[in-house]
């Protein structure tokens, strides 16, 4: 019998994990582990106890910011990170698995949290019609491991 190698697995949590977000623009899950355990797990949305965009505002979803971004959302890399640093998990040297490459925000914040590599499924630049993955740009330029998942879920894309 073949076992599901890690990446698979935890990529595959992600995509279901995406799946929990409330946003009407973008599902993102995110997967955050250490030595091959999960030590925390995020989804795009509102802040709990605020407003469940899909169902406060279901046609247009929330109100925009001033430079046209969600006015509410945490990214799926932010609940993730801050879930684990309220639990009083350690990240430094974790590995994060992400339906969405991390926005340069994101990704500021992924370096600064000592997360060692980030493993992504879709392009942010390709959904945002940019011209590069500046997230990833970042990361890789400051020694983060970067790669785009290529496993057995691949097919799964469109599904988020």
């Amino acid at each position: 019998m073949n076992k599901p190698e890690f990446d698979d697995i935890f990529m595959e949590l992600a995509v279901n994990l995406a799946k929990r977000s409330h946003c009407i623009k973008r599902h993102v899950g995110a997967v955050l582990t250490k030595d091959t355990r999960i030590i925390s797990i995020g989804y795009n949305g509102p802040p709990a106890g605020t407003h469940n965009c899909d169902l406060e505002w279901p046609e247009h979803g929330c109100p925009r910011d001033s430079k046209g971004g969600c006015s509410l959302a945490i990214h799926a890399e932010q609940n993730a990170l801050l879930y684990a640093v309220k639990n009083k998990t350690e990240v430094k040297g974790a590995t994060m698995y992400v339906t969405l490459a991390p926005c340069l925000a994101c990704a500021r914040i992924i370096y600064t949290m000592g997360v060692e590599r980030v493993i992504f499924l879709n392009s942010y630049a390709e959904y945002k019609g940019i011209k590069s993955d500046e997230g990833v740009d970042f990361l890789v330029k400051f020694g983060v491991k970067v790669e785009r998942y290529q496993g057995s879920i691949a097919a799964v894309t469109e599904m988020i």
